[in-house]
């Protein structure tokens, strides 16, 4: 029944393969199907949120192949032999609590809608350059809509992320 549906239509239903934090899988699914559908309907990972579903609000952020993604506007199809990383993998790391001490630190605001792309933001950013300056930070977080913390807060947040990171991986000194 499903088949009839993707032909009436006029869907082309496929099998994508890829790996979805750290293992390779795949799933079957039209080309029409978008990655943040995917994620929460066929692997349960409800971190990422169908918010504006139009890649206003950043709540469906993922990180596809090191980058800050909006997983409502990216077709299904495209992250063939790609890798996709969730809040749900991410917040097992040390990185991520670097990121959230210093966010907690800094006063960075938690209202659970907006957190995925906010905590992956800096994530992404910090991966391409550890040591941001405020208008980098402000350019990461352009296409996150946050209501919760106020800019300033989040630059504090970023940098201080920053220095737990590298106090981590160097010690007291770096």
């Amino acid at each position: 029944m499903e088949n009839d549906k993707s032909k009436i239509r006029g869907a082309v239903s496929m099998t994508i393969g890829f790996v979805l934090n750290g293992k390779e899988v795949s799933v079957q699914t039209d080309e029409q199907t978008r990655l943040v559908d995917v994620l929460r309907s066929d692997f349960r990972l409800h971190g990422t949120k169908a918010g504006c579903c139009c890649g206003n609000c950043g709540a469906c952020s993922i990180i596809l192949n090191g980058e800050v993604v909006k997983s409502c506007l990216v077709p299904v199809f495209k992250i063939r032999d790609h890798e996709v990383t969730t809040i749900e993998a991410f917040s097992q790391t040390g990185k991520y609590q670097d990121i959230i001490s210093a966010f907690r630190e800094a006063g960075v605001e938690s209202c659970g809608f907006c957190d995925t792309g906010k905590i992956l933001s800096a994530e992404a950013l910090l991966g391409r350059n550890p040591k941001p300056l405020k208008d980098e930070i402000l350019a990461a977080y352009s296409g996150i809509r946050c209501r919760c913390t106020d800019p300033e807060t989040l630059v504090r947040g970023v940098i201080s992320a920053g220095e737990y990171r590298r106090r981590r991986l160097y010690g007291r000194s770096a």
